[in-house]
């Protein structure tokens, strides 16, 4: 393997410290190059410029005009610029870097700490970002997102039948699909840079009044999440295979070969979920583990993902519903919001009661940062399908080897690849077969300075010597939604594989996206080895109402499965209590 994967970047001289916090949950393994060279470098980097230009933190000429320094891609695996996110707590008045620090990357002792290069401080943006943030802290609603939402559905609804589609045909229709990847990731970084607003100002607030659970308590239940919307449906459906034990008998005789049995039934209640399904597939299609991955399987590609899920979900007691959880989580949060309210009247500080309700109001953006996700991930989805028809057609005409090796191209490759597929089969074979070999490295947490290690100085995976955690251990993360809950750890690497878990289980996860998030409907706790305080695995778990620790490192590997584990969200400890034998 050479030092150096061919589409790596060269780290930022500007801004020269990276990290995996939060990236490893956006892109938890090896990017392939056409998902980078297009669907990133091409679309999302130049959206996520914009954005934050827009939002007044940063200036166009501070960026590189063809990648600016915001992310990075180092042995396949995605980074998200440090240096860069920490301008953020510079020249915003209202966040600290600590504050940011917190909120995107966790509590990890390999953070670099912060020191001041001289083009960082701006004081002429500090007006414009308070205007910026004036609007974070009134902003009831985002009109512009449901015309975006509308606008990606009717993409997807316009899909021809791609096998009709010449190549040139299907390249095209990719490419169409870009300037809604910039426009998508623009409101995204809009989103996201606000959704750390309200918990740095509640952070202030639980401070005041002597309680630290104030941020993640009074960011629950906002409701209208619209990654959490897959997971209402399911439920649905899940309720009606419980309900018939027609479908039962269906799903008792195992997920393998259960779609081919349910479409070929002419069980009444059979046809009938058949057709939710599909109308499932047909909305959220676009979902499932690894989505911004290009290559990856999505539950339109493959909806056993979805069926071994609801296989789970079936088996809850309705009283837990997603939509009652949601209810009670939200009504305890009105209620504590009641309480600071008569407490910081007590203090008798009208500013921190402005901040207070300022902050409120911001916690929307947890829900606006959702929904711009989702609008993106439908278009990258657009993408996705177009270049597995590509595959599908230059494999089965034998030009390259297997359907997935189109995804070893470079988008300017596109065009050479069109004209003469078959003499780009080696290539894309050999690329194929080293870009496996990335999975098999763990990328470093940090990059610091610049300093990116060649990589056969890459531990590989396993060789870490993970010991087990023991009865009585107790593993330090990141308290992420309230609550304290004991049960048993099934640890799970794979959504699409929930194997034992049960109504009440803790589930523990490498890290969550929205394709994990019906899982969440049958766990009583989660535990994720990365996360910050805006991660997914927090979000849905405030929407749920689950305690949930993220940022515990090597959770899926010192956990055993099958422990009985406490789960404290209040403080993000995680106590072994026992051990199977």
């Amino acid at each position: 393997m050479q030092d150096r994967w061919f589409t790596d970047y060269k780290p930022s001289e500007r801004w020269p410290h990276y990290t995996r916090a939060n990236a490893g949950e956006v892109m938890p393994s090896p990017v392939t190059p056409l998902c980078q060279k297009f669907t990133w470098d091409e679309g999302i980097i130049h959206g996520a410029a914009q954005g934050s230009c827009r939002a007044s933190l940063y200036e166009p000429h501070e960026y590189d005009p063809v990648l600016p320094e915001i992310f990075g891609f180092f042995g396949g695996h995605f980074y998200i610029n440090l240096s860069n996110v920490r301008m953020q707590g510079v020249r915003n008045p209202a966040v600290t870097v600590e504050q940011l620090d917190t909120a995107f990357f966790g509590d990890h002792p390999d953070v670099p700490p912060y020191v001041e290069h001289p083009d960082d401080a701006k004081p002429h943006l500090t007006d414009p970002i308070m205007a910026h943030l004036g609007w974070i802290m009134t902003r009831t609603d985002w009109p512009d997102l449901l015309d975006d939402r509308d606008h990606v559905n009717q993409v997807r609804n316009d899909r021809p039948d791609l096998s009709t589609l010449s190549d040139a045909e299907l390249i095209e229709r990719a490419r169409s699909t870009l300037p809604d990847l910039v426009w998508g990731f623009d409101q995204h970084y809009m989103s996201s840079s606000s959704s750390g607003v309200a918990p740095g100002i509640l952070g202030v607030i639980g401070e005041a009044i002597g309680d630290a659970t104030i941020p993640m308590r009074l960011l629950a239940g906002l409701g209208d999440v619209d990654s959490a919307a897959p997971s209402h449906a399911l439920w649905d459906m899940s309720r009606t295979i419980r309900s018939a034990p027609s479908l039962m008998a269906l799903f008792d005789a195992g997920v393998d070969g259960l779609e081919q049995r349910l479409r070929s039934s002419d069980d009444a209640a059979a046809v009938e979920l058949a057709a939710d399904f599909d109308a499932f597939l047909h909305e959220y299609g676009s979902r499932g583990p690894n989505e911004w991955e290009i290559s990856a399987e999505t539950w339109e590609t493959k909806p056993s993902l979805v069926l071994a899920m609801l296989d789970r979900v079936r088996h809850q007691n309705d009283d837990e519903s997603p939509q009652r959880r949601a209810q009670v989580r939200a009504a305890e949060r009105e209620a504590l919001a009641d309480e600071v309210r008569a407490k910081l009247a007590d203090i008798g500080n009208d500013e921190l009661s402005g901040q207070f309700e300022a902050a409120l109001v911001a916690g929307n953006f947890m829900v606006f940062r959702e929904r711009t996700k989702t609008n993106i991930i439908k278009t990258v989805h657009e993408g996705r399908m177009v270049f597995r028809e590509l595959g599908r057609r230059h494999a089965k005409a034998g030009s390259i080897g297997d359907p997935f090796h189109i995804f070893m191209l470079v988008s300017a490759e596109l065009d050479d690849f069109v004209a003469d597929p078959a003499s780009f089969g080696d290539t894309l074979a050999e690329r194929d077969a080293q870009w496996r070999q990335l999975a098999d490295l763990v990328p470093p947490f940090i990059i610091a300075d610049g300093q990116v290690p060649p990589l056969r100085e890459w531990p590989r995976r396993g060789e870490e010597g993970v010991q087990p955690a023991a009865a009585g251990d107790v593993l330090a993360g990141l308290a992420g939604s309230p609550g304290v809950y004991t049960g048993r750890a099934r640890v799970i690497t794979d959504p699409g594989d929930p194997g034992a878990l049960g109504p009440g289980d803790v589930m523990v996860a490498p890290n969550t996206d929205p394709g994990w998030t019906p899982l969440f409907m049958t766990a009583g706790a989660a535990v994720v080895n990365v996360g910050g305080q805006i991660s997914h695995a927090i979000i849905v778990s405030r929407e749920l109402g689950l305690p949930c620790v993220v940022s515990v490192e090597g959770a899926t590997e010192r956990i055993p499965d099958g422990a009985l584990v406490e789960v404290d969200g209040n403080t993000g400890q995680v106590t072994v209590l026992e051990v199977p034998q």
